[in-house]
């Protein structure tokens, strides 16, 4: 027991509470999966709340309680353009790519996955978009699950007071947190993982509302602490008034890096799947409400809890180091909270990694079984054979992304921002013409996919200017740029590719 000697007893009882509910949902839903559509879409048959739910929980991941409240707690207010470059980001692709979206993989062959879309899109034989988007999302998706487990680990350290000097305690704090993700994804497919989303979504917003509330009422005197903390930081050398302002000490590059990250969104394949699986294009409307109302306040009280939370701490004499400050909010709540709320709260923090894993997960291996094993090694293969395959890809996957989280090379932040920028610089421009470009053809798909990824990997670990521009923006530029040269040289589609097209249009 010498792992759980230092935790606290109400804590871990909350934490047993919440496991068992995501495992029994998991479990719930182990008979459901009969069938591929079952396990990956769950049937196209999810209603409006949960489909809004399921998108914004696996959208957020550990990122949101943990990377953006740790990045305003060291910079401050600027924080808020990625907030901002965010929620511009869901509002455009709820409004113009889920409805479009779920119509078009419908109408091509009834599209379980991205790239088994963008193959029918395009009425084709050729495996070669499925087996590029296949690479695309097993290198990414590697990088943002290994960020789920660092996150995780990282929770457990703090949850079960575990020094940071334990070598083996860390490492087993991310394996402990890997473990508890694959069960239920191993379990019940896409509709255990929509439905713990729906779940983990509620209690991440209840959380991320509740804590400023508590921060500012838990500070004496906070209009004065806001002085005494701004005076501190200006006696250490440090730019409170940039801390205290979204404008100051930014660059326009840096402004416009942030506000990109609203690209991404068009190219998240955990994102996207759930506009897949919506029951009917008509149910968008309402998801989209629910959607956007929750990342607003959520991705707004986030940058509020760093700042907040840097306040909180100055007045009890506590200071993160630059390692620690992407603790803030589960410090926060330990310190605010009575035990078995701190573990309710605390669970949101591990509903946020949990909610996007899952996802991250389930679409990784159905690139690996649908668009890999089936397109490669044996086209003629039962559901029953793929589902299993797809199992053992997860165990697989989450393997190597933990043996990579044991010893992290970046922040969760960084981690992310890699992740995020290559799908949407090499899925995002693709996924947006095949749904309003009729001219878009299968060979300028394929190289924009490649130019976008391919610019981001060069990017951020050949060339390394991360710090001049994100790369998220040379990679989306050049893949339109190269998808529309490439589509405008070849031959026009032919006449079956331009009638699923048409065929969209008339899907309620």
């Amino acid at each position: 027991m010498g792992f759980f000697a230092n935790a606290d007893v109400s804590v871990l009882i909350a934490f047993a509470a919440y496991l068992f509910v995501m495992l029994g949902i998991g479990f719930y839903f182990s008979n459901k999966s009969k069938k591929m559509s079952d396990y990956f879409l769950a049937g196209r048959g999810l209603n409006s709340w949960v489909t809004a739910m399921s998108a914004q929980a696996s959208d957020m991941s550990g990122w949101l309680l943990m990377g953006l409240p740790g990045a305003a707690y060291a910079t401050g207010m600027g924080n808020y353009w990625i907030a901002i470059g965010l929620a511009i980001g869901t509002i455009l692709n709820w409004a113009f790519v889920a409805k479009p979206l779920r119509r078009f993989t419908e109408a091509a062959g009834d599209s379980i996955t991205i790239p088994q879309y963008l193959q029918n899109r395009f009425k084709t034989e050729s495996p070669i978009v499925r087996l590029v988007c296949a690479v695309v999302i097993f290198i990414f998706f590697l990088v943002y699950t290994t960020s789920a487990f660092v996150s995780g680990g990282k929770l457990f350290q703090v949850v079960f007071n575990i020094d940071s000097s334990n070598e083996l305690y860390t490492k087993a704090a991310v394996i402990i947190s890997a473990l508890i993700i694959i069960a239920y994804t191993f379990m019940g497919g896409f509709s255990a993982v929509a439905w713990t989303d729906f779940v983990q979504g509620l209690l991440m917003f209840f959380a991320i509302v509740a804590l400023p509330i508590a921060l500012i009422s838990g500070t004496e005197n906070f209009s004065a602490e806001m002085i005494a903390s701004t005076q501190k930081m200006v006696a250490e050398g440090s730019d409170a008034s940039g801390f205290a302002s979204m404008f100051q000490g930014r660059s326009a590059n840096s402004i416009i890096s942030d506000l990109a990250w609203a690209l991404g969104y068009f190219g998240m394949p955990h994102i996207l799947v759930r506009f897949m699986a919506i029951k009917d294009a008509k149910s968008v409307k309402k998801s989209a409400i629910i959607a956007i109302i929750w990342v607003i306040i959520s991705l707004g009280a986030a940058v509020i809890i760093g700042i907040l939370g840097r306040l909180y701490l100055d007045s009890q004499g506590i200071i993160l180091s630059a390692a620690d400050q992407e603790l803030i909010f589960i410090r926060a709540v330990k310190m605010l909270f009575p035990g078995l709320i701190a573990g309710i709260f605390l669970s949101a923090v591990l509903a946020s990694i949990m909610s996007t894993a899952d996802s991250q997960l389930l679409v990784t291996a159905s690139a690996v079984a649908n668009d890999f094993f089936k397109v490669v090694v044996k086209k003629e293969v039962s559901d029953k054979t793929l589902m299993w395959i797809s199992r053992g890809s997860v165990m697989v996957i989450s393997v190597i992304a933990c043996i990579l989280a044991l010893d992290p090379k970046d922040s969760i932040m960084g981690i992310v921002s890699n992740a995020w920028a290559g799908f949407g610089a090499a899925f995002g421009p693709a996924i947006l013409l095949s749904l309003y470009w009729k001219r878009l053809t299968l060979k300028g798909t394929v190289a924009g996919i490649i130019a976008g990824a391919g610019t981001v990997l060069l990017w951020d670990n050949i060339l390394k200017l991360g710090g001049v521009m994100y790369s998220i923006v040379p990679g989306f530029v050049l893949s339109i740029i190269i998808t529309v040269v490439v589509s405008l040289i070849d031959k026009e589609p032919s006449d079956e590719v331009k009638a699923i097209f048409e065929k969209a249009k008339t899907i309620e």
